[in-house]
This record gives structure tokens, C-alpha cells and sequence, in this order.
């Protein structure tokens, strides 16, 4: 199942709204409002590669308040388990 880390700047002080809308979106399983360059960080899964095409140029950059985005298509991955103290 292809995925993708979609970074994203928007609107100034619009980030929780579009956080909200991605929520929206089938396929983004994961998003943070985050500090620094980019707004939120968000991760999409799709059960194709065009579908996450889709997803990503029909769905995150159609939101109003998105100006902008740059897509890491992920090629290899491995989760870690996390100790919290």
C-alpha cells in the first residue's frame, strides 16, 4: 500500500482548520500542526499509486487555505517500539 509524507504550508493561523479538514480526507491517517518551515506534517495511505495521487492533488492542495505542499513518497519504512517513561 503506497504511503507519503505530505509537508504543508498554510494561510497564517488557519493551521487548525486545515488540520480539521484533512481529518476529513480518506487516506490521511496521520496529521500534526508542527513548528518551522512547513505548518502540519501529514501521512497518506492509499491503495495505489494513483490514488495517492488523487488523494494528494485532488483532496489536501484543493483546501482553500493550503498554499502550499511538498510529497516525500515513502519507499521503505519500519515502526520502532517506543518506551515512555
Amino acid at each position: 500500500m503506497p504511503e507519503a509524507i505530505v509537508l504543508i504550508n498554510t494561510d497564517i493561523g488557519t493551521e487548525e482548520e486545515v488540520l480539521n479538514m484533512l481529518g476529513d480526507i480518506d487516506g490521511v491517517v496521520e496529521a500534526y500542526i508542527v513548528y518551522g518551515v512547513y505548518d502540519i506534517v501529514a501521512k497518506v495511505k492509499a491503495p495505489s499509486t494513483e490514488s495517492l495521487k488523487e488523494i494528494i492533488s485532488s483532496k489536501i492542495r484543493k483546501i482553500p487555505k493550503v498554499r502550499s505542499t511538498l510529497t516525500m513518497i515513502i519507499v521503505e519504512g519500519r515502526k520502532f517500539a517506543t518506551q515512555e517513561k
